[in-house]
C-alpha cells in the first residue's frame, strides 16, 4: 500500500532536525560553523544535509559551506544558499571565517595548515590512518578536537558511530554479494539459496552493531549466517535479537578456523572500544579459505581485524591474496553518501547545538558527556588515554582541565 506523503521525503529531509527559532541571548554562543568540501580517501559525504543547515541557520547561528562540498551526495550549492548558508569558494576562506569546522573525515595536511589558533573541530578521527603529528598539530594551535567515534552518552551509547556502523554492516553483505559473482572472478554463486541449492555461509567476525547489520542483510538474502565474538555476552543478544536464526560460536582459533575454511564470505566487523581493531584472522587461515571467496574487513578506519587487510580505495578496492578476494575501503558509507549525509545531520545537529547552548565551548563540555566523552584534544593536551598509550605519548584528564581552567 503506498503512502503518498512519504514519498521521495526519506532521504531529502533529516526528521531529527526540525527547524526550532531562539533568540541568540548573552548566555548562549552565536556559532559560525564551517563546513568544507571533503577531499580525502575519495570522501563522498558531507557534515550536514541542507536540513541541518535550515536548523542551525533558524537557531540564529551562521554556516558557511565550501563551494561544491555537497556534491558527492547529491546536494548543490543552490539548496544550501536557499537553507540559508554563505557559499564560499576555498576552503582557506571557509577555515578563515568559522569558529567550529565540522567534517566527515579528519583534516588532510592542507586542511591542517589551514585551521586557527582555538578552533573547534568536528570530525571522525580514524585510528588506522593517524599519526603522532597530526594530533601534535591540533595541540600546537590549542584546537578542541571532537571525535564521532568518540562521542559517547550518558547511557554508553556512540550515536554516531551506531548510524554509520548500521551503514557499514549492510553495506559490507551488498558489496560481498557483488564480488561472489563470476564477473568479479567470484566463485559465481548467489548470496542467498533457491529452491534445490544451497544457501551460502556467511561468517561475521564480532556481534556489534557492524555485524549486527551484517548478519541482519546477510538473512534478509537467505544465506546461512555464523558470528564469532570474544564477548558471550554479545552473541548470547544478538541471538536473542535474531530470533536464534543465527549460528554463533566464540572467536577460539579453533572455531575460526573451523568457520572460516567453510565461508564463502567473511566481514570483519570485530572492534575495540577507543582503539586499534584486534587481528583475530591470521594470513594461514586465510590460506586455508576456499578459493574465490570473499572478504571485506569493515573496520579497516580502525586498521582491520584480518592480517592479509591493507587499506584500499573506492577507485581501487580489491586485492588478492591466497586466491581470496579482499575488499578493504575505510569509508565504505561514502558509497551511500546522501544516506549517510542524512543520517549523520540527524545525529550531529543536536551537538552542535547543545555547543551553541552553552557560553563557552568549555561550559559545553563540563556539561554534556557526550561532547566531553569526544573530545580527545583540548587546550594543548592530548585527552585520550588510549590515544596516548598508542602513540607514547603523555596525556590530561579532560575533567580536571576543564575544572582547573587550564
Amino acid at each position: 500500500m503506498e503512502i503518498p506523503a512519504f514519498h521521495g521525503t526519506a532521504l531529502d529531509a533529516a526528521v531529527a532536525t526540525l527547524p526550532r527559532r531562539a533568540e541568540v541571548g548573552s548566555g548562549r554562543q552565536r556559532l559560525r560553523i564551517g563546513i568544507p568540501r571533503e577531499v580525502s580517501n575519495e570522501e563522498r559525504r558531507v557534515a550536514l544535509a541542507p536540513s541541518g543547515v535550515e536548523t542551525l541557520v533558524a537557531d540564529g547561528h551562521e554556516v558557511f559551506l565550501e563551494t561544491h562540498a555537497g556534491a558527492g551526495a547529491g546536494f548543490d550549492d543552490q539548496a544550501y544558499a536557499d537553507a540559508g548558508a554563505e557559499i564560499v569558494e576555498s576552503a582557506e576562506r571557509l577555515y578563515q571565517a568559522a569558529d567550529l569546522v565540522a567534517k566527515v573525515g579528519p583534516p588532510c595536511e592542507a586542511e591542517l595548515a589551514f585551521l586557527r589558533e582555538k578552533q573547534t573541530l568536528v570530525s571522525a578521527l580514524h585510528l588506522g590512518g593517524t599519526d603522532p603529528s597530526h594530533l601534535r598539530r591540533l595541540m600546537d594551535l590549542g584546537v578542541t578536537g571532537i571525535a564521532f567515534e568518540f562521542i559517547r552518552d550518558s547511557d554508553g551509547t556512540l550515536p554516531i558511530v551506531r548510524m554509520m556502523h548500521e551503514i557499514m554492516g549492510s553495506m559490507a553483505v551488498q558489496i560481498a554479494a557483488r564480488y561472489l559473482e563470476t564477473f568479479a572472478g567470484g566463485r559465481g554463486i548467489m548470496l542467498g539459496g533457491i529452491s534445490g541449492v544451497p544457501p551460502t555461509t556467511v561468517v561475521i567476525l564480532g556481534a556489534g552493531v557492524v555485524g549486527e547489520w551484517a548478519a541482519r542483510t546477510a538473512l534478509g538474502y537467505g544465506a546461512h549466517v555464523i558470528v564469532l565474538d570474544a564477548d558471550l555476552g554479545a552473541l548470547r543478544a544478538l541471538e536473542h535479537h535474531l530470533d536464534r536464526r543465527i549460528t554463533t560460536a566464540m572467536a577460539a582459533p579453533t572455531y575460526l578456523r573451523r568457520a572460516l575454511a567453510q565461508a564463502d564470505v567473511v566481514i570483519g566487523a570485530m572492534m575495540s572500544d577507543g582503539g586499534r581493531s584486534p587481528v583475530v584472522v591470521t594470513e594461514e587461515m586465510v590460506q586455508q579459505m576456499r578459493s574465490g571467496a570473499v572478504v571485506v574487513d569493515a573496520v579497516m578506519d580502525q586498521g582491520g581485524c584480518i592480517e592479509t587487510s591493507r587499506p584500499t580505495t573506492l577507485a581501487s578496492p580489491t586485492f588478492r591474496v591466497h586466491d581470496v578476494l579482499h575488499y578493504c575501503v575505510p569509508n565504505i558509507p561514502s558509497n551511500a553518501a546522501r544516506t549517510a549525509t542524512v543520517a549523520l545531520t540527524n545525529v550531529l545537529v543536536p551537538y552542535l547545538m547543545q555547543l551553541a547552548d552553552a557560553p563557552t565551548v568549555n561550559e559545553a563540555l563540563w556539561s554534556n558527556a557526550g561532547l566531553r566523552n569526544g573530545t580527545y584534544v583540548y587546550r594543548r593536551h592530548l585527552t585520550k588515554k588510549s590515544l596516548a598509550t598508542m602513540f607514547g605519548m603523555p596525556h590530561r584528564d579532560i575533567e580536571l582541565l576543564i575544572a582547573s581552567g587550564i
